[in-house]
């Protein structure tokens, strides 16, 4: 007997909703939930090179001081098009616009044109400045596009993951006629206490004010939220929740699961002009 006792650990407690800190990380973790994520990115960036190639007449417009404040547009054709601007996710700190610029093929194919808006990363930028960021963006788009033949129309904002969220916010801002939130983050407060928030900085404060579930009511334009059948739990939880508070604020909401995609094969329903995405932004046409 040395009379030296061993050291004891303490269970980890639960933080939120029951999950422990651990638990939580991974319940937001989609890379790590698909095998094959970082392969689809590559991909996508591949196929956005060849039609950024092939369509080099809007590429990297500024709409700010910033070195990532620029947007790439790709026109259909027609004139007085509508518009969907479309907010790549990666929440909040990775990828960038020139990687999702192939996700224009199903809208372009369908009579859209698509604009794809570069943000500031985190740590580089607050969630605030990112979100004021979008705004001048799209405030861009309605003021400087006509002058370019395009934003003359419905002008109807998307977003995948991180986006979706930036989007969401964007649903209550003036010159925006519909959303189109895929597989987003509506409450920020599991980000504000996992490791996501260890370069976003996020506040109680910024929770409350930033969060699009907090505020789903009067002055909030259409929506569709959709989140994919094979996504983790959290972030069909966090889509299903959504919906239903701007159900219950009487905002026009469509909520729909599409079956057997994940967090990262969902976007192939947007590239494509027959897919499940593409089906409900045309479906704002007709609204």
């Amino acid at each position: 007997m040395t009379g030296i006792s061993e050291p004891t650990t303490e269970p980890e407690a639960a933080i939120w909703r029951g999950f422990r800190r651990s638990e939580l990380d991974r319940a937001y973790d989609n890379a790590g939930h698909v095998r094959d994520s970082a392969a689809k990115l590559a991909d996508w960036t591949a196929r956005s090179a060849l039609l950024r190639a092939a369509r080099p007449e809007f590429l990297d417009l500024r709409y700010g001081p910033r070195d990532r404040n620029r947007i790439d547009v790709f026109r259909c054709g027609e004139a007085g098009a509508p518009l969907l601007v479309f907010i790549h996710g990666g929440y909040w700190q990775r990828n960038s616009k020139e990687v999702f610029s192939c996700l224009a093929e199903g809208p372009l194919a369908r009579g859209f044109d698509v604009a794809l808006p570069g943000y500031t990363l985190a740590p580089d930028a607050s969630l605030s400045e990112i979100v004021d960021e979008i705004e001048a963006a799209i405030g861009w788009l309605r003021e400087q596009g006509p002058e370019r033949g395009f934003a003359t129309g419905r002008l109807i904002v998307g977003g995948w993951s991180a986006g979706a969220h930036l989007a969401a916010l964007a649903c209550g801002w003036r010159g925006v006629d519909g959303g189109l939130l895929v597989s987003g983050i509506y409450d920020l407060e599991p980000i504000r206490l996992g490791i996501l928030n260890e370069k976003l900085g996020l506040s109680e404060g910024d929770v409350g004010r930033l969060s699009p579930i907090g505020a789903p009511g009067a002055g909030v334009a259409p929506a569709a939220v959709i989140v994919g059948g094979s996504e983790l739990p959290e972030l069909q939880r966090q889509s299903a929740d959504y919906a239903a508070a701007r159900i219950a604020a009487g905002v026009p909401t469509r909520f729909r699961i599409l079956p057997d995609r994940n967090h990262f094969t969902i976007l192939d329903e947007l590239s494509s002009p027959q897919g499940g995405l593409t089906e409900e932004l045309a479906g704002f046409l007709s609204a």
